[in-house]
């Protein structure tokens, strides 16, 4: 991945296909370059919600199933769905995440490891690439910043990916997403630390609390925000 562009991903935290295709088209049209498929998206749809991405749109295709055992099971069956990329839990046990691996490689598609809940996200990004992932997903979740005593712990604010980005990014020579509640002012922090693949879903792309499209423009701020990174980039 060159470092001279960003590139842009939306996820599709929704529970309906329908609604996940309706953004993925006005995504696509406002020149978002990956799609994934979320984990709402994959526990409500199946496989069909990655076979119905791919029969419509020749992106890549991430499939969120933060996979915790049955590694190369769960990415087999992605990747003959028409995923492009699988994500695996950084808390797995290495087993899993080699299986995740082996899977990637058998099917051509590559491996995206998830630092969600890691004690030391450093550490476990830097143990991820050692087994082999192709990526980091750098991962504020969605329970942790919300949390009440989470967000008094932060001093009365909710944690973001951009808190430990710099650390996360230094510890490995691989490509690095950042992902968790971003605003419009901290995507457009994150080239300045070495990121230059983002993600936007909730509450950017998808409404935080009912996971369906937003009462905003989506469209309109997607192209917003990818003018910007492409501006600066």
């Amino acid at each position: 991945m060159s470092a001279s562009r960003t590139f842009v991903q939306i996820s599709l935290d929704f529970t309906n296909l329908a609604d996940a295709l309706e953004m993925a088209h006005r995504a696509a049209q406002a020149g978002v370059d990956w799609l994934e498929a979320g984990t709402p998206l994959i526990l409500a749809e199946g496989l069909k919600a990655v076979q119905e991405l791919r029969r419509e749109f020749p992106h890549p295709i991430v499939a969120d199933l933060k996979t915790m055992d049955g590694g190369y099971l769960e990415a087999e069956m992605m990747a003959k769905a028409g995923a492009t990329h699988v994500v695996v839990m950084g808390q797995a046990h290495p087993a899993t995440i080699k299986a995740v691996v082996h899977a990637g490689r058998d099917y051509d598609v590559k491996v995206m490891g998830d630092d969600l809940a890691c004690a030391d996200k450093p550490a476990a990004a830097r143990r991820m690439q050692d087994l082999g992932i192709d990526y980091i997903v750098h991962h504020v979740g969605y329970d942790e910043r919300r949390d009440p005593d989470v967000i008094r712990e932060h001093g009365g604010r909710a944690p973001t990916p951009l808190d430990e980005l710099r650390a996360v990014v230094k510890a490995v020579s691989i490509p690095v997403q950042a992902v968790g509640g971003l605003t419009i002012a901290q995507t457009g922090e994150l080239p300045r630390y070495g990121v230059h693949h983002l993600v936007l879903g909730a509450p950017l792309a998808v409404d935080a609390d009912a996971f369906k499209a937003p009462a905003h423009d989506v469209e309109a701020l997607l192209r917003e925000i990818i003018g910007k990174l492409r501006g600066g980039s």
